[in-house]
């Protein structure tokens, strides 16, 4: 008899065929993510969930799928499921870590200097016609990259990615993290210094408790004027009307951000108005090789959870 298992979004057919397998499959195929109703009242008979960051598991959920063994996610957050109750259920969750650490470090890097260097402005400048003079020594300047500081907060995978890239581009690098890491080429610093001192200040932690808001007035203000805010973490980790304030009254010069407090944000969000900032849709890892590597290890995860083997990637 074959397991049976939930895909809560629109995931590659041929993954979904995979799936089929070793389970009878009931799917979301809709780009937009379904209601906490839809995963309830389709969750209720099955032994596994496949799910995506849109997707809210919650106790709610949980206690409504009284057969379920495990949830697997496409993911590396987590913070999107109910993990310490899921686990005292006696249910395990698989997630797919390190396989996207390069692709999302080559995402922040390139939009820190797309911010830096002012392109998504020059382009929207080329494109709308706004290019009347071939060229003047004071025409869209912006910030160099190579040997400036770079400040990572927070020292796992992503951020010791960033460290090699930042060293191809000769920069100092600096990081703050819940402990030293005695492995990483790189100057460990507190917190108040590494805003103070750095010229990119890059974010690469989790959400939890501790760094809900990490990003306030407070900080942002103990930045460089001169120097930007680069967030490929958790939106939620930067306080966006705190940021707003701050490109206002230019406490900095600028920011780039692939991550928001809500996602999609909204068509008249204030960060909108801004010329210094870059904005892309939540795509650090999006490319065909990395989230096709994705979705493979978390239909393993999802089949070894289901067998009762070990995980690639366990919570």
């Amino acid at each position: 008899m074959k397991y049976k298992v939930l895909i809560t979004f629109n995931l590659f057919k041929e993954y979904v065929n995979k799936v089929k397998e070793f389970a009878e499959v009931e799917l979301w195929d809709k780009e937009t993510p379904p209601d906490k109703n839809w995963i309830i009242e389709h969750a209720r008979d099955k032994d596994g969930l496949l799910v995506s960051l849109t997707n809210k598991i919650d106790k709610e959920i949980i206690d409504s799928s009284p057969n379920l063994k495990v949830i697997s996610t496409l993911s590396v957050g987590y913070d999107h499921i109910d993990i310490n109750y899921a686990k005292n259920r006696g249910i395990r969750i698989g997630y797919t870590p390190e396989v996207l650490t390069e692709t999302t470090a080559d995402l922040i890097f390139g939009i820190m200097m797309a911010v830096a260097r002012r392109i998504v402005e020059g382009d929207r400048i080329v494109r709308n016609g706004e290019w009347k003079i071939p060229w003047t020594p004071d025409f869209l300047l912006g910030y160099d990259i190579h040997g400036k500081t770079m400040g990572i907060i927070g020292m796992g995978r992503i951020g010791r990615a960033l460290v090699r890239r930042a060293k191809g581009f000769n920069m100092r690098v600096i990081y703050y993290s819940r402990t030293r890491k005695e492995d990483v080429d790189a100057e460990y610093v507190d917190l108040d210094t590494l805003l103070s001192q750095s010229d990119f200040v890059v974010l690469t932690v989790d959400l939890n408790p501790s760094t809900y808001h990490l990003i306030n007035e407070e900080r942002l203000r103990k930045m460089k004027r001169t120097a930007f805010l680069i967030n490929g973490s958790r939106g939620k980790v930067v306080d966006e009307k705190a940021l707003v304030k701050a490109l206002e009254e230019k406490w900095i010069a600028g920011a780039a951000l692939d991550v928001f407090e809500e996602e999609p944000i909204s068509k008249d969000h204030p960060l909108l108005k801004f010329n210094n900032i870059v904005l892309t849709p939540h795509i650090g890892s999006a490319t065909y090789d990395t989230r096709y590597k994705m979705a493979e290890i978390a239909v393993e995860n999802l089949r070894r959870g289901l067998e009762g083997k070990p995980m690639i990637y366990e919570v």
